[in-house]
Parts: C-alpha cells; sequence; structure tokens
C-alpha cells in the first residue's frame, strides 16, 4: 500500500499527521511517499490569503489552538512563542525546498526527517523557517554537508520537482492539507488520528489486519 502525504512545513495539521503516519507505518505495510503542497510562497501570497502580514500571524495561531486543542498534548504547539517572535509569520517556500534537496540527497526518509525538524522547530521551538540561516541549522543537525546540500535546494531540479508536486495535487483533487492519497485512489482530507486512520484504511480495503 502506498500513502501519498499532501504536506506543508508550515501546517499545523499536518504537523499532528506526520507522527500518525510514522506509527502507521511501524505497524502496516505501507509505503509513505512525500508531496509537497505549498500554501504560499511569498509574501504577496499570504497578503492576498490573509489579509495582511500581521493579520496571518494572529489567524493562523487560531488555527494552532485549534490544532493543540484536537492533538490534546499541550506541549507541542509553542502558541506564545509564535505570537511574540519578532519577524512575520514565514511562507512554506524554502522549506520546501529544503525538503525536497533532502529527498534527493537521500529517499523519501530523508524528506521526512527533514520535514520533522523544521516542522519542530517552527511549531515547538518558534523559529522562522523562512530564514535560510534557521533551514541551516537543520541541515546541520540531520549531518549534511552545507554547500552541497544548499547548492541542490537552490537547483532547478528541485524547483521542477515542486512543480510537480504541484501538478500531482491538481489532478488528484488535492484543494487542502493534509491530504493522504491511497494507492492513488482513494483521498482522506483531514488530518486523521491513528486509530481512525486503521478503521479507514481498512474500510477502503487497501490494508487487511486480519
Amino acid at each position: 500500500m502506498k500513502i501519498e502525504f499532501f504536506h506543508d512545513v508550515v501546517c499545523g495539521w499536518c504537523y499532528i499527521q506526520s507522527p500518525v503516519l510514522r506509527a502507521i507505518q511501524a505497524k502496516i505495510d505501507v509505503k509513505v511517499v512525500h508531496r509537497n503542497f505549498i500554501l504560499q510562497r511569498n509574501d504577496r501570497e499570504m497578503i492576498s490569503k490573509w489579509g495582511s502580514l500581521e493579520g496571518a500571524k494572529e489567524q493562523i495561531l487560531q488555527h494552532w489552538e485549534s490544532c493543540s486543542a484536537f492533538e490534546g498534548k499541550s506541549d507541542r504547539f509553542n502558541i506564545d512563542g509564535m505570537r511574540e517572535a519578532d519577524f512575520h509569520y514565514p511562507n512554506g517556500l524554502i522549506a520546501a525546498q529544503a525538503t525536497k534537496a533532502a529527498e534527493i540527497l537521500g529517499g523519501q526518509e530523508a524528506h521526512w526527517d527533514m520535514f520533522d525538524v523544521l516542522q519542530r522547530y517552527h511549531l515547538q521551538e518558534a523559529k522562522n523557517v523562512g530564514d535560510i540561516d534557521v533551514v541551516k541549522e537543520a541541515i546541520t543537525e540531520l549531518d549534511y554537508e552545507p554547500e552541497k546540500f544548499l547548492d541542490v535546494m537552490f537547483s532547478e531540479n528541485v524547483k521542477n520537482d515542486l512543480n510537480k508536486n504541484s501538478l500531482l495535487a491538481l489532478n488528484y483533487g488535492v484543494r487542502s492539507i493534509p491530504t493522504l492519497v491511497v494507492d492513488s485512489k482513494y483521498l482522506i482530507r483531514s488530518t486523521t488520528k491513528y486509530q481512525d486512520l486503521v478503521n479507514t484504511l481498512v474500510n477502503l480495503g487497501a490494508v487487511n489486519l486480519e
């Protein structure tokens, strides 16, 4: 079974979904394939979506509150830290480039590891993942050679792969994230807890636990 996980580093709901998928993969024979779905790529798109950069942060932090309540873990979302941080809420482009570079260099698991590190920086440590210096911290933490990694990160290959992910999302009908696409045909369009996801996969006939 294959699950394609459409996500963005700056998405709180994706932050909840990632560890659930790791737990699923540990128990079930499933291949998780990571697909980037960048919500906004620059300040202009942020303003178009949220009205202003200042308004974006406050509205998105309200989403974080909903995410935290849904997950039921008070220590994973640093809402106060992000509210007090002296930067606007970041768009997801640079972080997406980093995850795709990791994928090119190390495959799907490397993409996932970079995604999880950057999400931790963003949602738990209230760091600016739109800042290349923060991305460099993740590059160092994951033991990449920085110059080589950055060459890949800003390459045409990464740009083309991100565009391919956008086209794939359009073809599947992905409109929001997280979205899980099971075996290229079944779409799960919302954050799903572990047992609910297992039940859904069984009901779809994608997995047999007997």
